[in-house]
């Protein structure tokens, strides 16, 4: 009996990878027929409606939908086709978004000052068009065009937003402007969700040292209410990331502990053990970006993950277990010493100080809802190991990041020190 089972299900499986094998026979006779240029690779990545279509026709869309080969098949195509503007686009969270807007069959412009080389995805930078200007006074190239969505990476004064939107209002669809969590700050309370209320103005009594931190956000605030006053807030889409890391990060927020870790060793992480972390895969970003312009998905969104509570100890661990070293870890949990020893701050970690006790409690729920997945830290740290070590990244700043005389790992040993001193 059991062996009767064993060579019906040999026989199911064979069936069904002849039936594969045809369907490639057949698609390349296809191929053959309509031209080369047809079955590029870019154009393979059918939607899945279309290759059902075709697997109809052929009779094989039951084999399909039951089957492996469903996995085989990239189902990225968009149904609908968008014209979209990215303001800036060259630097990090930018090329990204044009990565996953033209495979998914979107045609991209750019606008920016033409100074910023990109150095991610650069091939791409061929298929998009780049329209060159400042948008602190020369908006000319923007001017008697149309397009379905912008989207405002570069918004970093109220006014070039205000600027764009107010030209761009009878001209596009949507308006997506990239905020950030920094309209939280202080992060002091429970509710960070985005129906939390944000300041749009420097409180009177911030210190010197505040103020710099309060002007961001109130920056972001007000930019965001720009664009809704400008296109409404059933056209507008706010955006409000938390830290992104990935491939391309040009701070070395993340960046510096995997090289860290890499070189194993005692290793401080500081804080408690309970405390939290939130931070975004820049593709996680960008990616879903993209999909809330395709949906007219309308509102604000806070953009952080990885989904879950994660404490800084599973995350430096999570880290760890994609290099093969030794590492001795030193939990510096007494909040004067860090203090005192300035290491407050040492991001993607809590900071410890009352003004940022929620930084890492965004409430995710409703971006979550709205499409927004998460790779595996893993991932996030392969792909960006990938990169560190590429050509996109100069020797001296791999160097620096460690040697560096600003770098955390020059005052490790005699804050080790201080510590296993303080602990006696």
């Amino acid at each position: 009996m059991q062996d009767t089972q064993i060579l019906k299900n040999w026989l199911t499986n064979f069936e069904l990878y002849f039936k594969c094998l045809i369907l490639s026979l057949i698609l390349q006779k296809i191929s053959a027929i309509l031209g080369n240029e047809f079955f590029k690779a870019r154009h393979m990545t059918k939607s899945r409606r279309e290759f059902l279509g075709i697997s109809m026709m052929l009779g094989l869309s039951s084999v399909i939908e039951a089957s492996p080969l469903q996995k085989l098949i990239d189902f990225k195509k968009s149904d609908k086709k968008l014209k979209i503007l990215i303001l800036g686009g060259t630097s990090f969270l930018g090329p990204h978004q044009i990565a996953y807007a033209l495979k998914r069959g979107h045609e991209v412009s750019i606008f920016s000052r033409g100074k910023t080389k990109p150095k991610i995805h650069p091939e791409l930078f061929s298929e998009v068009e780049q329209l060159t200007g400042d948008r602190e006074d020369n908006l000319e190239a923007l001017k008697n065009r149309t397009w379905d969505v912008v989207i405002d990476n570069s918004g970093r004064k109220t006014k070039w937003t205000e600027d764009t939107a107010k030209l761009l209002v009878d001209k596009v669809g949507y308006y997506m402007y990239t905020s950030s969590v920094s309209v939280y700050y202080p992060f002091t309370g429970d509710d960070f969700s985005e129906t939390r209320s944000v300041l749009t103005e420097i409180p009177e009594n911030a210190t010197e040292d505040e103020k710099p931190t309060y002007a961001y956000g109130v920056m972001k605030a007000t930019s965001e209410l720009a664009a809704m006053n400008t296109f409404g807030e059933d056209r507008s889409i706010i955006v409000r990331p938390h830290l992104i890391v990935g491939p391309g990060d040009p701070t070395n927020r993340f960046p510096y502990w995997l090289a860290r870790i890499e070189k194993g060793g005692d290793f401080i992480i500081p804080g408690k053990t309970d405390e939290v972390v939130q931070y975004i895969d820049v593709r996680d970003l960008a990616e879903w970006m993209i999909r809330l312009a395709e949906n007219k998905t309308t509102g604000i969104y806070n953009g952080a993950g990885p989904g879950f509570e994660l404490t800084t100890n599973a995350f430096v661990h999570g880290i760890h277990a994609s290099y093969n070293v030794p590492i001795n870890y030193i939990q510096i949990d007494d909040f004067d010493f860090l203090i005192e020893n300035s290491i407050i701050g040492i991001q993607p970690w809590v900071v410890q100080l009352p003004e940022y006790a929620g930084m890492s409690k965004t409430d995710t729920s409703k971006a979550i809802a709205s499409g927004l997945t998460f790779r595996s830290l893993s991932d996030t740290v392969s792909a960006t190991k990938t990169w560190w070590y590429s050509d996109a990244v100069s020797q001296e700043r791999r160097d620096n990041i460690l040697n560096g005389e600003r770098s955390f790992m020059k005052r490790e040993q005699d804050i080790l020190e201080k510590w296993s001193t303080r602990k006696k």
